[in-house]
C-alpha cells in the first residue's frame, strides 16, 4: 500500500510538471506565432480570452467526469488531450484558425488542471497530511523547463509544439499506471451507505455555500496573481525607471519566492493548519504589495514583490485542498468550481489593473490587491475544521 501511495504521489507530480510545461511551451512560442499569423498585440489579447474561456469550460466538464468516472481515467485522458492540442496553435496562418486552436488548447488545459488537482486531493487524503502545495510548486518547475527547452529549440513553432505534445502524450500514458484507483461518486455514496458510514458533510445544504465562499477567495487571490504576472516588470520599468533587463527581475523575484514558498507550505500547514497559512500568507502578501505600491525606490520594490509572492504561495493550494476535502465523492466538481472562478480572476486581474490606470497611477492601482489580501486574511476562518479547532485549543493550553 505504501509503495502504491508513493507511486501515486510521484505520478501526480509528473502531471503537474507536464501541465506547467505544456502551458509554458505555448507561452514561449507566443511572439513567433504572433508574427507568423500577422496579428496585433490587441488581437492576441482577445484571443487569449478565448484560451481562458476554453479552460473554464474544460474545468467544469472534467470536474464532473472525474467524479463520475474516477480521476484515474480522466487525468491521463486529459493529459493526452492537452498534449495533442498543444500542436494546434503552431499550425495556423490566419487569425480565426488560431482562435479556434487556442479554444481547443484551453479546453484541454482546463481538463488537465482540474482532474490532476482532484487526484491530488485523493492523494493528500490517503497521506493524511498536507501535500498539495508541493504539487503546485512543480507546476512552476514545468514552466521553467518550457522556458529552457522552448527558447533553445531553434525550430518552427509547429515543430517545437508538435515535439513537446508528442512527449506529453507518452508521459501522460506512461504515468497513468501510478495513479490511485479511484471510485466514481455514485459507487462511493453506495459504499458509505452500505457500510453505515456517515455521508460526507458536503451533502448538507450548507456545503455549496462553503464551496462558493472558497471560490470567491480563489477569485481574489488569483486576480492578484494574474496582475502580478502581467504588471510587475512594467511597474519597475515605467514607474521606477528601471532598465528593461532589471525590470524583468521583478516578475522573476515574485515567481521564485512563490515557488520556494509552495515547497515549504506543506510542512507549515501540517504544523499550524490551513487557516494560519491563508491568514498569515495573505497578510504577508498585503504587506508586500503595499510596499510595492508606495515605495519610490527599486530595491524596496523588489523586496515587496518577493514578499508578495511568498505570501500568496500557499493560499491557492489551501483553497483547492479544502474544496476537495469538503466532499471527497464530489472532489472534481468542487475543485472545478473553485478553480474555475479563480481562473476567471486570473484573467480579469491584468485587465482590471489596466482599466484603473486611467484613473490613478499604476503603482497606486496595486492597493486594490492590498484590499483583496486583507479581505482574504479576515475571512480565512472559512477553512477551519474540527481538527483545526483541536490544534488551536492544544496550542492555547501550552
Amino acid at each position: 500500500m505504501e509503495h502504491s501511495l508513493r507511486a501515486a504521489r510521484v505520478a501526480t507530480f509528473v502531471y503537474f510538471v507536464l501541465n506547467g510545461t505544456l502551458v509554458g511551451m505555448w507561452v514561449v512560442q507566443i511572439p513567433a506565432i504572433e508574427d507568423r499569423v500577422g496579428i496585433s498585440h490587441a488581437t492576441l489579447g482577445g484571443f487569449l480570452v478565448l484560451l481562458g474561456v476554453g479552460a473554464f469550460i474544460g474545468m467544469q466538464v472534467a470536474g464532473h467526469l472525474a467524479d463520475r468516472l474516477g480521476t484515474r481515467v480522466v487525468v491521463p485522458a486529459s493529459g493526452v488531450l492537452c498534449s495533442a492540442a498543444l500542436f494546434l496553435p503552431g499550425l495556423p496562418r490566419d487569425p480565426w484558425t488560431l482562435a479556434g486552436a487556442l479554444l481547443v488548447f484551453g479546453f484541454g488545459n482546463g481538463c488537465l488542471d482540474v482532474s490532476m488537482n482532484a487526484h491530488a486531493v485523493h492523494v493528500e487524503k490517503a497521506y493524511n497530511r498536507p501535500v498539495m502545495s508541493a504539487f503546485h510548486a512543480t507546476f512552476s518547475i514545468g514552466g521553467v523547463i518550457a522556458a529552457l527547452v522552448g527558447a533553445g529549440a531553434g525550430m518552427s513553432p509547429a515543430a517545437t509544439l508538435g515535439a513537446a505534445g508528442a512527449v506529453g502524450i507518452v508521459t501522460a500514458l506512461v504515468s497513468a499506471r501510478g495513479l490511485l484507483p479511484s471510485t466514481p461518486a455514485t459507487a462511493t455514496t453506495a459504499t458509505t451507505a452500505r457500510e453505515g458510514v456517515q455521508a460526507p458533510a458536503a451533502k448538507s445544504p450548507t456545503a455549496p455555500r462553503r464551496i462558493w465562499a472558497l471560490a470567491a477567495l480563489a477569485l481574489m487571490i488569483m486576480l492578484c496573481e494574474g496582475a502580478a504576472n502581467d504588471w510587475s516588470a512594467l511597474h519597475l520599468k515605467t514607474v521606477l525607471g528601471a532598465p528593461a533587463s532589471t525590470a524583468a527581475f521583478g516578475y522573476g523575484t515574485y515567481a521564485a519566492t512563490m515557488t520556494i514558498g509552495r515547497l515549504l507550505t506543506d510542512r507549515l500547514s501540517a504544523r499550524f493548519g490551513p487557516v494560519a497559512i491563508l491568514r498569515h500568507g495573505s497578510a504577508m502578501a498585503a504587506t508586500g504589495i503595499t510596499i510595492v505600491a508606495l515605495s519610490p525606490w527599486i530595491w524596496p520594490a523588489f523586496a515587496g514583490w518577493a514578499l508578495f509572492g511568498l505570501g500568496l504561495s500557499g493560499c491557492i493550494p489551501q483553497l483547492f485542498s479544502a474544496a476537495g476535502h469538503t466532499d471527497p465523492s464530489a472532489a472534481g466538481t468542487n475543485v472545478s468550481r473553485v478553480a474555475g472562478l479563480g481562473y476567471l480572476g486570473m484573467l480579469a486581474g491584468p485587465a482590471v489593473i489596466g482599466w484603473m490606470t486611467h484613473l490613478v497611477a499604476l503603482n497606486h492601482t496595486f492597493l486594490l490587491m492590498t484590499l483583496l489580501c486583507v479581505i482574504t486574511a479576515a475571512t480565512a476562518g472559512i477553512l477551519r475544521t474540527g481538527s483545526d479547532r483541536t490544534r488551536e485549543l492544544a496550542q492555547s493550553s501550552h
